[in-house]
């Protein structure tokens, strides 16, 4: 046996850490130098910043799990914080260390800027949604579940629209409301600690893909980084890699590349074709992360606070660094640089008061940061009709959206698929 994992992000990466931890023998293809696929370092005037800024929540547990399995203390990593929304001089939710589910509704009695009555409605909500064990009958749109539940203006614009918006990435309209209340269910309605935000203090590359490299390594696996696999032929014996520098036959396969780059890779594998049609099916939304620099230090009321304007959240990287996240479509996409940057100073300005005006920018759009989590979406499932040949990345069906939870999810199922 011998398996070739294509693709070394966070799907790539657990895939390969739960067969090396079993010995199995495996070699990971990564075409670029630096690890993390879509959740990677990127140097920005000689800083380690991110191609896209992510936050984790308590509820990625397996993605906690395999951090300890390879050495990277979660504890040491991460800076963990009680779920905190806070929109400055509009409205405030923060949740107390008490037992679930007391911390939530604690929270939203507290909550100022949002009317008792509404924060109440909030939680009638949840309550029916537990009682229905989080399952629809049928998938709808998020908008078409809070009109159906009469959820008041105030909780939909800041406590509903922003959740969903920065779990699934897909607007309120479209969203899948099943996929939104999974994400509810193992966060908010979960053990207190679950609904607890985790802010990375390293860059993405080294919170996970870099640690399970050197892993595999000292495991015996191998990791090639800067080698693009550009096709793959099956043979009686095996899969045959079109760019391995070895030429060697492997007994399986997971390819945990982006979905849009699967059907040039897979090409060559006529049973295939079903799943690279309803691969190609699936639309995909952006994230644009933009990065201010300032000449003196700014500070925030929370590490994250939110923003009801062109960028939804804004995070302190640092004292005198801000990274200001628009997520999903929008005319945003279409402002000139300068411009959308001054408009997102502007917000941080109405926010926390006056500032001059950064020293330098820089705006990184990722145009397919994720699929489209619409209502009904169909998605491939980890086995193929190829035995043998399995898929793995955030895209891959399951209960969650596209996270680096769900990524690495699918790269652990996908794993243990092989024996």
């Amino acid at each position: 046996m011998h398996v070739a994992v294509i693709g070394a992000g966070y799907a790539g990466m657990a895939a390969a850490t739960e067969l090396a931890d079993r010995h199995v023998p495996l070699t990971v293809f990564e075409s670029s130098r630096t690890l993390g696929g879509r959740a990677r370092r990127v140097e920005v005037r000689g800083l380690p910043l991110d191609n896209g800024q992510h936050l984790l929540v308590g509820a990625y547990g397996e993605l906690l799990r395999l951090m300890q399995r390879v050495g990277a203390d979660p504890a040491r990593l991460l800076l963990r914080r009680p779920l905190a929304l806070v929109y400055p001089g509009q409205m405030s939710l923060r949740v107390p260390h008490l037992p679930a589910p007391l911390h939530l509704a604690a929270g939203l009695i507290g909550a100022r800027g949002i009317p008792l009555a509404e924060c109440l409605a909030a939680m009638r909500f949840m309550r029916q949604m537990k009682a229905r064990d989080f399952r629809l009958d049928a998938d709808a749109s998020v908008d078409s579940l809070m009109r159906t539940h009469a959820q008041p203006e105030g909780v939909r614009r800041f406590l509903w629209e922003p959740l969903c918006v920065s779990a699934l990435n897909t607007p309120t309209r479209e969203a899948s409301a099943q996929v939104f209340l999974n994400v509810l269910r193992d966060s908010l309605a979960g053990e207190r600690a679950a609904s607890d935000l985790l802010f990375p203090r390293v860059d993405l590359s080294e919170l996970f893909p870099e640690p399970a490299e050197r892993r595999v390594r000292a495991k015996g696996g191998t990791v090639l980084r800067g080698t693009a696999i550009h096709g793959i032929r099956w043979q009686p014996y095996g899969f045959r890699l079109t760019g391995d520098p070895s030429d060697r036959t492997y007994t399986h396969v997971i390819a945990a590349v982006a979905p849009y780059h699967l059907a040039r890779l897979a090409a060559g594998l006529p049973r295939l074709a079903a799943t690279l049609e309803r691969v190609s099916q699936l639309d995909y939304e952006p994230i644009l992360t933009a990065y201010l620099g300032y000449a003196e230090p700014v500070r925030l009321p929370e590490t994250m606070i939110g923003l009801d304007g062109t960028a939804h959240f804004v995070f302190a990287r640092g004292e005198r660094l801000l990274a200001a996240v628009a997520s999903a479509s929008g005319a945003h996409l279409a402002l000139p640089r300068p411009e959308l940057v001054a408009r997102i100073h502007r917000e941080i300005e109405n926010a926390i008061g006056p500032r001059p005006a950064p020293q330098w920018s820089q705006v990184i759009v990722e145009r397919r940061a994720t699929f489209a989590c619409r209502a009904g979406v169909a998605r491939p499932t980890t086995e193929t009709p190829l035995a043998n040949f399995l898929l793995a990345g955030d895209y891959v069906a399951s209960d969650y959206p596209a996270t680096l939870e769900a990524a690495v999810r699918s790269g652990v199922a996908a794993a243990r698929r092989i024996s």
